[in-house]
């Protein structure tokens, strides 16, 4: 790999790392301190504290004292900060990429869905905030005489809790909604990839965010997660599915809102019609983009038993082809894994299946000769229940190949899962595929792709089904979640529960006889 750029640890500046440190909304001295690692080589790369409860109690006091007065601020205010922020991730782009690639691991493309996701973002809830939280009229109980309007107030403080596979977009995208609703954000990243939100931190700040509106608790999550849920007036959690029936229940206990992005199996099916070169190609960026460390990645491909054969040698080809590298620079497809507890994930899910009689059909085996946890991406077949891989996500580059005879049956075996996060529908006939997508139990299906038309279209809610989740990020709900509603009704003339004066038998006439005249006229039904 001469002609790669190699992820070392000097990649990184260390004034920055130190820079990056003052920015987190916990002091340094006496604390004891986290190493964080660089996942391409496992070299070190930095330290954060280890963040206490009280930690998270002072972020989010501070964060509270500063809310007030920026819920007093116009949308239009709050929305020019997130503009301001679209431009700088983008002219950051290239340091941005950087840091994100030596703290995850991840190849540079997949590290440009991450800046360019931020910027969609932020663009979006700029220029729409206004749209989504404006008032809105509502039907009030007698026309022309009940005004009733639907108003939308901030939550308060806001908990984030993001993890280390997108620690760009997982720890901002979240944010910028809750910010210009008028909120604040403390945040909570995985230790492992916190000085990417801090440089996100560092960027609102440039961009106009009053610092103590966007906190940031770094440490265990174990340690600042519940203090941080116990504190707050909503929580945005991503992560796993174990992990976020505890934040559930930790929220529900305290009878405040949360929204959860939890795991998937995402299914793909590839009809009889398909363009088999587009499927196999999309098949190799749903299963292996950020080495499948991805929620809504690829792990279960069924395709039709009449072309089964030509995709599988296509869909093998490309993979193979594939090069793994650690290079900061876009001449590799597929980075590393992040930890040695994915490595062994991926590993025990392989080797189970293995042994109990799936076959291989590309990758399967580590690749130390590149760096400490890369992977090659696998495809399996014959892989059925009693393996593990067959149910439980990988999150890792692995995905297994099945064949079916009809949509039913293709359906079927999508939505035998217990996660129902994103899904993927090969066809020439778009019809035909909304149609597939609609008896789909997940919360997004691409047809014609894997996972980035739906995310990307973020007007659009994105969220799970089953046990994948509750809430949705994007579009009105994404924003709307982080507000209380309120109804404000103004009565003209007389109550609903009777003029004065009014007999109560006689008004019990009238009522009857007014309501079944309302019934009559189809626009006030």
């Amino acid at each position: 790999m001469s002609d790669t750029r190699l992820a070392r640890t000097d990649a990184i500046d260390a004034r920055l790392i130190e820079r990056l440190k003052a920015r987190i909304s916990a002091p340094m001295e006496g604390r004891e301190m986290l190493p964080t690692f660089v996942p391409f080589t496992g070299e070190p790369l930095g330290e954060v504290p280890r963040g206490t409860a009280e930690d998270v109690r002072e972020a989010v006091g501070r964060a509270r004292a500063a809310q007030g007065a920026w819920a007093r601020r116009s949308i239009g205010e709050r929305a020019r900060v997130l503009r301001r922020f679209h431009d700088l991730v983008l002219s950051r782009r290239d340091e941005i990429l950087d840091l994100v690639q030596v703290e995850s691991g991840k190849a540079r493309g997949h590290a440009l869905e991450e800046v360019a996701d931020c910027a969609i973002v932020a663009r979006y809830y700029a220029h729409r905030a206004a749209e989504h939280l404006r008032p809105r009229r509502r039907r009030g109980v007698f026309p022309g005489l009940t005004s009733t309007r639907e108003y939308r107030h901030p939550k308060g403080v806001v908990g984030i809790i993001s993890p280390w596979n997108y620690p760009l977009t997982l720890a901002v995208t979240d944010s910028l909604p809750a910010l210009v609703a008028g909120n604040a954000v403390v945040l909570k990243p995985d230790r492992q990839t916190s000085f990417t939100a801090l440089r996100a931190a560092e960027l609102l700040d440039e961009a106009g965010l009053p610092r103590d509106l966007f906190g940031v608790v770094t440490g265990e999550g174990r340690e600042v997660g519940p203090a941080l849920i116990g504190a707050v007036d909503y929580v945005a959690f991503t992560g796993s599915t174990a992990t976020g029936r505890t934040v559930a229940r930790q929220a529900g206990e305290r009878l405040v809102g949360c929204s959860l992005e939890l795991g998937g199996k995402n299914p793909m099916i590839v009809l009889e019609d398909a363009d088999l070169e587009r499927a196999a190609e999309g098949a190799v960026r749903g299963c292996f983009s950020n080495a499948g460390q991805l929620c809504i990645s690829i792990e279960r491909l069924f395709v039709h038993d009449s072309i089964f054969d030509r995709f599988m040698q296509r869909f093998v080809e490309k993979t193979r082809d594939l090069k793994l590298g650690p290079a900061l620079d876009y001449t590799v497809d597929v980075g590393s894994l992040v930890s040695h507890k994915q490595l062994e994930t991926v590993k025990e899910h392989v080797r189970d299946a293995t042994e109990k009689g799936a076959t291989v059909l590309a990758g399967g085996r580590p690749r130390p000769d590149l760096g400490p946890l890369f992977y090659e991406p696998t495809i399996l077949t014959d892989v059925r229940a009693g393996m593990t891989l067959f149910a439980d996500e990988t999150f890792g580059p692995v995905a297994s190949l099945q064949r079916f005879r009809s949509a039913e049956e293709a359906v079927e075996k999508a939505n035998d899962s217990l996660y129902g996060l994103n899904a993927s529908v090969w066809t020439r006939d778009t019809q035909r595929g909304r149609e597939v997508a609609t008896r789909l139990r997940v919360g997004t299906v691409n047809v014609n792709d894997v996972y980035a038309t739906a995310w990307a279209s973020t007007d659009a809610p994105m969220g799970g089904m089953k046990d994948s989740g509750l809430g949705r990020r994007h579009g009105r709900e994404g924003i709307l979640r982080y507000t209380d509603v309120q109804t404000v009704a103004v009565q003209r003339l007389f109550s609903p529960s009777g003029p004065p004066g009014v007999s109560g038998e006689r008004y019990a006439r009238v009522m009857t006889g007014v309501l079944k005249v309302l019934e009559k006229i189809p626009g006030l039904r």
